[in-house]
């Protein structure tokens, strides 16, 4: 099992964007989701196992997201506690994509590898993605 935290706000994977060139339609990341992956790989980097992983993995993101200034003391807390979640945009699951996207040829070799996902989402005062790797069938 890999376990390891990225500290700072989490970014979810954006949608992705389209320019044209010489007539033809070239899509890429916009710059934040893209920044945000090269961190990722910057801090996953310390815990890659010395050869890139095979076979079926399973995968666990959790997103902890700042407490809104708008909180009032006694919302904050209950936030902090785990009994508000943070219901309002991007997906849980746009945070899993992200991190996906970022550990391919760092941890693994290819996303398709990820059989089993699982994405929360949390309030927390200290800003971060967990995140946990398993290999199945071993």
């Amino acid at each position: 099992m890999i376990r390891f935290t990225i500290y700072g706000e989490p970014v979810a994977q954006g949608r992705p964007r389209a320019s044209t060139a010489g007539g033809f339609v070239r899509m890429y990341d916009p710059k934040k989701s893209r920044d945000y992956k090269d961190y990722v790989r910057l801090a996953a980097a310390d815990h890659a196992p010395p050869e890139l992983l095979q076979g079926p993995l399973a995968v666990m993101v959790i997103a902890y997201r700042s407490i809104p200034k708008s909180f009032s003391k006694r919302k904050a807390a209950a936030a902090e506690a785990g009994e508000i979640f943070p219901v309002s945009k991007p997906d849980a699951d746009n945070y899993l994509k992200g991190v996906k996207d970022a550990l391919k040829g760092v941890m693994w070799v290819d996303d398709s590898q990820v059989v089993d996902a699982y994405a929360r989402k949390r309030y927390s005062i200290k800003p971060r993605i967990e995140v946990i790797i398993r290999q199945l069938g071993e």
